[in-house]
């Protein structure tokens, strides 16, 4: 009860826009109960609640963005205990691919509130994140991913006319013979309302909320890595 009751106070606060009182109610939370606690009873059913709404049209733009700020806040406060968590429960194994992803809105495509929830939520997650933007072309997704060593790219569309131009990625993927490296994650309202599209598209998954994000981009980090072994062999 005392959690339901801290998660609607939480969600309140985000839909009034109180970002400092969300933050506060957040960090007190640390304080008393422990990190986890405050993120996986409360900060994440909390945002999963407004995935939901906002996946209905039932939040406003503004309120999305005032829930990303929140996570950022969440974040910038707890990154040392983030990293010791990480440490502890996710170690990267020797030879593994990095916990690096590149992340934008495809070319012609300006719906960044979702990607900035990703990206948010893969940094909760210990991931390090090169987030280029709105309006990326795919030349620029896999030059930038090549560059830093990523092991994933996270596309964002939200119109099937802009989600279209994801399949350029797959094909620069291909051509460069990056598919064994580099996975490709694609997102968006049309990949919620249209979930074959995913494939259709080049990609190699899809995450129906920002929360479930993180897995399917660690589950696709070892999927290279396995992959990369049987080369190997």
């Amino acid at each position: 009860m005392e959690y339901q009751l801290l998660q609607k106070t939480l969600l309140a606060h985000i839909l009034r826009a109180e970002r400092e009182e969300a933050k506060k109610l957040l960090l007190t939370v640390v304080h008393e109960k422990g990190y986890e606690t405050a993120l996986r009873d409360i900060l994440e059913p909390t945002l999963r609640i407004i995935g939901d709404r906002w996946a209905k049209d039932s939040i406003s733009l503004a309120q999305g963005f005032v829930a990303g700020k929140v996570v950022e806040d969440f974040i910038a406060n707890t990154k040392e205990i983030i990293s010791k968590q990480m440490l502890k429960d996710s170690p990267l194994e020797a030879g593994s691919p990095p916990r690096i992803a590149v992340m934008g809105n495809i070319e012609d495509d300006y719906h960044s509130l979702g990607r900035s929830m990703v990206t948010s939520f893969l940094e909760l997650s210990g991931w390090a994140v090169t987030d280029l933007g709105n309006d990326v072309f795919a030349e620029d997704l896999v030059d930038t991913a090549v560059r830093i060593g990523a092991s994933v790219i996270g596309v964002s569309a939200m119109m099937l006319t802009t989600a279209r131009n994801i399949v350029k990625v797959r094909q620069l993927l291909h051509q460069r013979r990056l598919e064994n490296r580099i996975a490709l994650v694609v997102g968006g309202a049309v990949f919620r309302m249209r979930p074959e599209l995913a494939a259709e598209v080049g990609g190699d998954g899809t995450a129906e909320t920002g929360i479930d994000a993180p897995e399917l981009f660690e589950t696709l980090r070892l999927r290279i890595y396995e992959n990369q072994k049987k080369v190997q062999l």
